[in-house]
């Protein structure tokens, strides 16, 4: 057997190779010590609660006692739950008119505020400050606001000659109420996202639009709509997965009330497990929702990707 140069029968090894496989582990284990703490903080607040939850979920537990496995009794049970199917309900008016009223708003807005004018900056910046004010801060300023004794809103309504209106206090206006609460923050997100997607749209394809004879709305539904579908499409899933999810202004406006008008899904969920202390039933109700979340994620998916394919 012949050796010379680092040749050792038919088999080459190369120190420069050697070398960079080293190299490449030392730095691969230099990253994974970078990286291992927000890994374990994933696992530990992320993947571990969700496993967990998924199993508590087929358990009757009471956070303090032993669990007992239940299988699918958790879920039969929602089906039957009258109160469950309230809160399913009020999400889904509280979805049907927040999402497309938020984004049908953001849409007008964004293209209002699409040209050349003087402060355009002021009003673009006024439009979307709302959006970084918190719920929690939302619902304390129109808690305030909307006071049927002492708020400013039955104060103008005095004196302007109408009758003071209960708002929050009123099962019929509650809801409605949220959603309106909702729209004035959350358009300004729909506004600015939109507003980068019309710096997108061929200036090219505007042109030669009006060239052919196209007028404004011509051009808005021929161009510039088309231009903006993955735009909305997003937006229609980021806003439905917030809507389906909303929770703190319900938590800090009215609690569920009145008459538990306002009791939407996430906060029957917390009702449940911390209220009533029945967390299997809160678990299995919160993983309804995330199938749901789910389902409307993938459909929306599937319509994106048939629509790019046209």
């Amino acid at each position: 057997m012949a050796s010379h140069g680092g040749v050792v029968g038919t088999f080459t090894v190369d120190p420069r190779s050697r070398a960079a496989k080293r190299r490449r582990r030392g730095e691969g284990a230099t990253g994974w010590a970078f990286v291992s703490p927000s890994v374990l903080l994933i696992l530990g607040l992320s993947v571990v609660p969700v496993l967990w939850s998924l199993l508590l979920s087929f358990q009757t537990n009471d956070l303090v006692s032993p669990s007992e496995w239940v299988g699918l009794a958790n879920y039969k049970a929602l089906l039957k739950d009258p109160s469950f199917g309230s809160a399913v309900s009020h999400t889904l008016v509280y979805t049907v008119l927040y999402v497309p009223l938020s984004v049908i708003a953001g849409l007008a807005i964004a293209i209002a505020l699409d040209r050349k004018i003087a402060l355009i900056g002021l009003y673009r910046t006024l439009v979307f400050v709302p959006f970084v004010v918190s719920a929690a801060a939302q619902g304390v300023l129109f808690s305030f606001v909307l006071d049927p004794e002492f708020g400013v809103a039955n104060s103008l309504l005095h004196k302007v000659g109408l009758p003071a209106q209960g708002f929050f206090s009123d099962p019929g206006q509650a809801l409605y109420l949220l959603v309106a609460i909702s729209l004035w923050s959350g358009t300004g997100f729909c506004v600015i996202v939109y507003l980068a997607g019309l710096q997108g749209v061929s200036s090219d394809l505007v042109e030669a639009a009006r060239i052919d004879g196209a007028g404004r709305w011509g051009v808005l539904r021929h161009v510039t709509l088309p231009a903006l579908t993955p735009v909305s499409i997003f937006l229609l899933l980021f806003q439905t997965i917030n809507a389906l999810q909303v929770f703190d202004l319900v938590f800090v406006t009215t609690k569920g009330g009145p008459l538990g008008s306002t009791t939407v899904i996430v906060y029957f969920i917390w009702e449940k497990a911390f209220k009533t202390f029945t967390a299997g039933y809160s678990a299995a109700a919160a993983y309804t929702l995330a199938v749901a979340l789910l389902v409307v994620g993938v459909a929306l998916q599937v319509y994106r990707r048939r629509v790019a394919a046209r």
